[in-house]
């Protein structure tokens, strides 16, 4: 059974993003701690065991009806996602960079606006088949070389529920 977070309503649903945050913000060091552990040693059960919880959380919880990424947060557009999803809407590449993206503090294009202006009522992403490629890899947790991912993941953790239980799952193996 996935757990249901969209069709709460808006303020117990601000509630939960709260408490992620706060839950995420205690694990933090006991996380960063983790992560340089598995930097350091580079268990070879580490992207097995990964990927194993991935599937197991992502059995648990739909994105659908969360979708606090897509909300809060942006992806890092590159250069052929941006030719891509231009395409895909029927605009030229420099109006879709001019309508929708800056540069930021990186050097990155990202949106410009929070949530995504691509995510319908409904969390569905309008440009699903074309998104960028940072969306199609989120939350990162299904990815080989994990250990290289550690520190994104634990900032992850302050947006994505999944990531947070993942985490909580690699403390509880690793410790």
């Amino acid at each position: 059974m996935k757990v249901a977070f969209g069709k709460i309503q808006n303020s117990k649903f601000k509630n939960m993003l709260e408490d992620l945050k706060e839950k995420a913000k205690l694990a933090e060091t006991q996380n960063r701690k983790l992560a340089a552990k598995l930097k350091r040693t580079r268990p070879t059960s580490l992207d097995d065991t990964v990927h194993q919880l991935h599937n197991e959380t992502f059995e648990q919880i739909d994105c659908l009806q969360c979708a606090n990424c897509c909300k809060t947060t942006s992806p890092i557009f590159q250069q052929g996602d941006i030719e891509r999803i231009a395409k895909s809407i029927k605009m030229k590449t420099a109006t879709f960079i001019d309508t929708y993206l800056r540069i930021d503090e990186d050097g990155d294009y990202v949106l410009t606006v929070a949530p995504c202006p691509f995510l319908d009522t409904e969390n569905y992403c309008t440009i699903y088949a074309h998104r960028p490629t940072a969306c199609r890899e989120y939350p990162h947790t299904n990815r080989k070389r994990f250990y290289q991912l550690l520190d994104l993941t634990i900032e992850n953790t302050k947006i994505c529920p999944a990531t947070l239980k993942i985490m909580e799952e690699l403390n509880k193996k690793f410790k």
